[in-house]
């Protein structure tokens, strides 16, 4: 029956090998040579030069990550305490915008944070524009030379890519670290209580530590693709908030051309996707183990 069972498996390992191993292979043949030569690290040893464009992207997906997890869990939390109805409820509303293509949702916060977008329209109707350029007229150097703004600008900063990780992303915290905690046993935070544990120490020593495999797969859905994303940048950060997921595009699409070097690159996010991967399975092999934290 085992063996019958295992023949099943056929086309989901013909599948993973075609789609999966193979291009990796093709990723690191490409990343270790060029065009001109066989093997060689010239590729890595280019890393320096755009040394920062990796730290933007780092900087950006960490402050994305901590901003998911701030708001993720308290959210997630208060979900699983409430019943079942409202948790479906809220499981469905968290869902909705997924349900709309990537693309489309970023363009809708584009519409909302451009220059004559809805935001910078309601500013002006209540006067908040005309307020700035008051207050900012009077602490000009030269006042004459002063040219009013008409709008805020939000697109093309990197709080506007941020805002878009975010709003892409948090699902992929609350979702993790609510399956988890909906599970605890309750049993447990009833004998931290009896034993004399207040809501804090109940919350510090009991469900913190039991969620933390939850936080550590909702930091690792969160922070890689955020780290790679390119979508992102280009429409909300107007091309001035280049980060590796466009660095990567550029080599394959764009004018600079250079697939050997976009391998590379590619190969150093697989590593960092790896790490994370690890990382996530060495604190969240059970809650046992995450009590022990």
């Amino acid at each position: 029956m085992k063996n019958k069972l295992s023949l099943l498996s056929i086309p989901y390992v013909i599948w993973m090998a075609l789609f999966v191993v193979v291009p990796i292979l093709i990723m690191v043949a490409y990343a270790f040579s060029t065009q001109d030569s066989g093997a060689t690290l010239e590729n890595f040893s280019q890393m320096g030069t755009y040394a920062s464009v990796f730290l933007r992207s780092f900087r950006l997906a960490l402050v994305a990550t901590l901003i998911c997890l701030l708001i993720g869990y308290p959210v997630s939390y208060w979900i699983a305490r409430e019943g079942a109805a409202f948790q479906r409820a809220a499981m469905a509303l968290i869902m909705l915008p997924m349900w709309m293509n990537f693309l489309l949702r970023t363009y809708s916060w584009m519409s909302i944070l451009e220059n004559n977008g809805l935001l910078n329209q309601f500013f002006r109707s209540i006067g908040l524009i005309g307020l700035y350029n008051q207050i900012a007229v009077q602490f000009a150097a030269d006042p004459a030379q002063y040219v009013p703004i008409t709008g805020f600008q939000m697109t093309g900063t990197s709080g506007a890519v941020v805002l878009g990780m975010v709003y892409n992303y948090l699902p992929f915290m609350i979702l993790p670290i609510y399956s988890v905690i909906v599970k605890l046993d309750g049993s447990l935070i009833e004998a931290a209580r009896d034993l004399g544990a207040d809501s804090a120490s109940v919350f510090r020593k009991v469900i913190l530590p039991l969620s933390l495999p939850g936080v550590l797969s909702g930091v690792t859905m969160v922070f890689v693709p955020s780290v790679s994303t390119f979508a992102i940048s280009r429409l909300l950060g107007g091309g001035t908030q280049m980060m590796l997921g466009d660095l990567i595009e550029q080599q394959f699409l764009g004018g600079a051309y250079n697939p050997h070097l976009g391998a590379a690159i590619s190969m150093v996010m697989m590593v960092i996707v790896v790490v994370c991967m690890v990382v996530m399975n060495h604190f969240g092999e059970g809650e046992e183990q995450a009590v022990l934290l």
